[in-house]
């Protein structure tokens, strides 16, 4: 005999309802994730930072597990997330110890009560007259001093930290400052809304009772399932911006403003990777001349910045073509030419197709790059001081012989 179509639907719906009410359901949520209650630091989660930089676990030496627990997800990366909390707080200390920077207020006019961000500088940052690097991290979770958290959990903190770039420029005569650009709001819990209280009167109603009956037997379902999907439902959170910092774009402008441009140091140089290379381009737009007269180069790792979409001028695109240089993700050896996307800065490979390595990958090549742009800009401000010397010699008077 033919079913009716739709027929064999409605069976299996109607089957997979007979089972689920069969289910246990005091049972069924003993299988609920573990509470979202992680360590505090690195020695309650029982890792450590070996000897070269590497994240181990204190007992087994072994690296980082991700699936601590199986097919938990979810806790498995609260946990990943936890401990990326806490190696910010571990890199800010290796800032502040290891390369003796300072950590400084934005905006510089906050208040006590008003939410605020910060950078780090190195003591000679405002003062030392050659030379300045300025280091900006991607987009994401990174925050001052890092390139890739990813990086600083699973291989070492060379590569996934600023630290190298820090002590090498300090060890070359740079001042330094290290930039936050995603530091850019803070984040209280939203309190809870009130729940409306019904009206006497409507009790009165059967059908309104009704009604309201069904609606409560819906949303009890409705959290049950909430539950069992999501058991541990995280309070709400809103966002309060930083003033004059809500943006990583925002940030770069701002620090330019209030302290690179201020600095003594007649070359500035730029590392900027990915996102960061966004918000120079952006702060190119913003403070053009001011950035042509002070940065000697920039060095660009993996950026993400469109000069098309971000409408950078033809002057913009040609100073880029002559002072930056950008190491992309390419599978092609360290420092070979890459066929450029645009006509704005050229682009060599990084030596690895891991966007998050660029950085630690083109080190070396990156200092031999500013190296020779300083090396350029000191051989052609001599060759116009030559020529402004020249030319304003006094010229011989041919007409003395007609007084």
């Amino acid at each position: 005999m033919a079913q009716i179509p739709g027929q064999e639907n409605k069976e299996k719906t109607t089957a997979l309802k007979d089972l689920l009410s069969r289910i246990d359901l005091d049972e069924l949520m003993k299988k609920d994730e573990p509470p979202l209650n992680f360590p505090k630091t690195l020695e309650e989660f029982e890792y450590a930072f070996n000897e070269q930089g590497r994240l181990r676990h204190t007992t087994t030496g072994e690296a980082y597990v991700f699936n601590a627990r199986e097919d938990l997800h979810r806790w498995n990366q609260k946990r990943y997330e936890a401990l990326g909390e806490i190696i910010t707080h571990y890199v800010y200390q290796l800032l502040e110890t290891k390369c003796n920077l300072t950590k400084e207020i934005v905006p510089v006019d906050a208040t006590e009560e008003e939410p605020k961000s910060f950078i780090y500088l190195s003591a000679d940052a405002m003062s030392n007259p050659a030379k300045l690097l300025v280091l900006i991290q991607g987009c994401g979770v990174v925050r001052a001093g890092q390139w890739a958290r990813r990086l600083i959990i699973n291989q070492d903190l060379d590569s996934g930290t600023q630290i190298p770039f820090i002590t090498r420029a300090q060890e070359e005569g740079y001042s330094v400052m290290v930039l936050n650009p995603n530091e850019n709001h803070l984040e209280v819990e939203r309190p809870a809304k009130p729940t409306p209280l019904l009206s006497p009167e409507a009790s009165d109603e059967p059908a309104e009772k009704r009604e309201r009956k069904d609606d409560r037997e819906s949303k009890k379902k409705r959290d049950f399932y909430e539950k069992y999907r999501n058991p541990q439902k995280e309070s709400e959170t809103e966002q309060i911006p930083i003033r004059e910092n809500g943006s990583p774009e925002e940030h770069v402008l701002y620090v330019w403003d209030h302290f690179v441009s201020k600095a003594a140091a007649r070359n500035v140089f730029v590392v900027a990777h990915s996102y960061g290379g966004l918000s120079l381009v952006e702060l190119m737009i913003q403070r053009e001349a001011q950035v042509k007269n002070r940065v000697c180069a920039v060095a660009m790792t993996d950026s993400i910045h469109n000069i098309w979409h971000q409408d950078a001028n033809k002057s913009i695109q040609e100073w880029l073509q002559q002072h930056c240089r950008n190491w992309v993700s390419s599978p092609e050896p360290l420092d070979t030419p890459v066929e450029p996307m645009l006509s704005d800065c050229p682009r060599v490979s990084a030596g690895t197709e891991r966007h998050e390595l660029t950085s630690w990958r083109s080190f070396n090549s990156i200092f031999q790059f500013f190296g020779e742009a300083l090396q350029t800009g000191e051989e052609e401000e001599t060759s116009n001081a030559v020529t402004t010397r020249s030319s304003h010699r006094t010229k011989p008077d041919h007409n003395h012989n007609d007084l």
